[in-house]
Parts: structure tokens; sequence; C-alpha cells
């Protein structure tokens, strides 16, 4: 079993996956909230916790993986492994072969859970395939049909959107993002809702017909993940597969290609 963990802005998710079987599925997901002020002991007490509600010994773990978009959390989460496990955890960044051919400007600037979530969507997904993630960002990203991550767009997320109008704005309370009673909505709160949810949806829908044009044609696939892709999706004139684990499955794929690499260098 190998410990995947995607360390997001509010968020920290952990998969314990099986890496024998041919489908990288996480058997367990434990999501808890980052915490910046945490130490590597604290965040390994936190792991261990929660690996004992399912019943999961540390020490059947024989490796991990992580992705940050903290950067000042990635080397104290990667101690909190060692800790917990005795195993380094490999750590998504540059110097990682990871197979996937970056086409930026500048390919060093892109954060390590854009490249996870692409080298997923290249080895599940038909390609060209368009990746929405919908956590702090929302990100529209682009994986295009000879398998290279192309760029992609990045707009605020819906909760962010939602604290930044309930922030500026002192007659507007604050509220849950759920759907709406009806489309056109006949009170406060409900067009506040109607404003998050479908602003959000449409925003989405126009961006990716714009890389449909940008492309050429239409994307053979669009997956999306992060805490409000299920919600979001729904409402989205495109047809959008939702995939929960898609960072976590990208984790496990990047972590068989490391260890299949270092086999390599040892028969050597």
């Amino acid at each position: 079993m190998i410990l995947a963990i995607d360390v997001g802005n509010i968020h920290t998710i952990m998969g314990c996956i099986d890496e024998t079987k041919k489908e990288l599925r996480a058997e367990h997901v434990f999501r808890f909230r980052t915490d910046r002020a945490a130490t590597a002991h604290e965040y390994a007490i936190k792991m261990k916790a929660l690996l004992q509600l399912q019943e999961v010994d540390p020490q059947s773990v024989r490796g991990a993986i992580v992705a940050s978009v903290v950067p000042a959390l990635t080397s104290t989460v990667s101690a909190a492994v060692e800790i917990l496990t005795g195993e380094k955890a490999r750590i998504v960044g540059p110097g990682m072969k990871t197979g996937l051919k970056i086409m930026l400007d500048d390919p060093g600037t892109i954060a390590a859970d854009l490249v996870v979530a692409a080298v997923a969507a290249k080895e599940e997904y038909p390609l060209p395939c368009v990746i929405i993630d919908m956590g702090t960002a929302t990100t529209i990203t682009v994986v295009d049909e000879n398998g290279a991550y192309i760029g992609g767009a990045i707009l605020p997320g819906a909760a962010v959107s939602l604290e930044a109008l309930t922030e500026n704005a002192s007659l507007l309370p604050d509220i849950d993002i759920v759907p709406p009673k009806k489309i056109i909505a006949t009170n406060t709160i409900d067009a506040m809702k109607a404003g998050i949810i479908f602003g959000q949806a449409g925003a989405i829908d126009g961006t990716i017909t714009r890389f449909a044009k940008a492309l050429g044609r239409e994307p053979a696939s669009i997956v999306t993940t992060g805490g409000t892709g299920a919600l979001i999706s729904p409402y989205c004139d495109h047809d959008i597969q939702v995939d929960d684990q898609l960072l976590l499955k990208g984790l496990a794929i990047l972590w068989k290609k490391t260890e299949s690499e270092k086999g390599e260098k040892r028969k050597k």
C-alpha cells in the first residue's frame, strides 16, 4: 500500500492505494484541514489517527508521494510521513520525471496539483481532455491529443467568490453553496446561490467553448474534481465527468513510474 497525499490551501487529502492492482483507486480517503502552523509530529499524529479509524497499519505502507500547493508545508508533511511509516515520501516537483510534456512559457512554474491531474487525465481519459479542478481556485486546463499539457485558465473558486461578495456587500448574508430553489430566484439568498452556482457553471462553459475553438475541435473528454466539482458540473451545458479521485490516481501513477525507474537503475 502507498499513501498519496495532496496538500491543498484549505484541505489535505490522503488516500491509501494498493499499487499492485491494475485499477489505481484509493480504498480509503481522508480529508482534513490544512494547518500551516502544525509541526511534522502533529501531522503524523493526525494521519495515524485517521488511518486507525479504518484499521490501516502505518507499517503496511511501503511508499508515499506528496503533491503540495503550500510550499511551507511540503517538507513538514514529508517529514510526518517518514515519522509515521519510516518511508521517505517522493515529492512532485522539479526533478521528478512525469512523462508529461509541459508546453508553458516557464514549465517550472506549474503547480504540482495541475501536473498530477494532467498525468491522470493522460492515462485515464480520451484526449484532448479538459480538466476542471474546483477548489480554492477553479483551474481549467488542457491535455492535448498528443498527451501534452498546453495550459489553461484560472478563476476564483465558488467559495472565494462568495466570500468576496459577502465581505464587500454589507446587506448580503453568509450562505452555504447549495442550489437555489428555482432558476430565476425570488429572494436574496436564492439569488446569491444562483449567482454563485450558475455564474461558476457559465464561466466554465464559456471557457471550454473558447478552448474548443482554439483546439480546432471539441475535447474528447471533460473531467472535474475538487470540492465543488460534483455540485456545479450538473449545471454546466457540457458533458462533464466527475472524478473525485483524479489527483490521487495521478499520484499513484507517478509513484509507480518513479518506482519502475528506480528498478531500472538498480539493474544497471
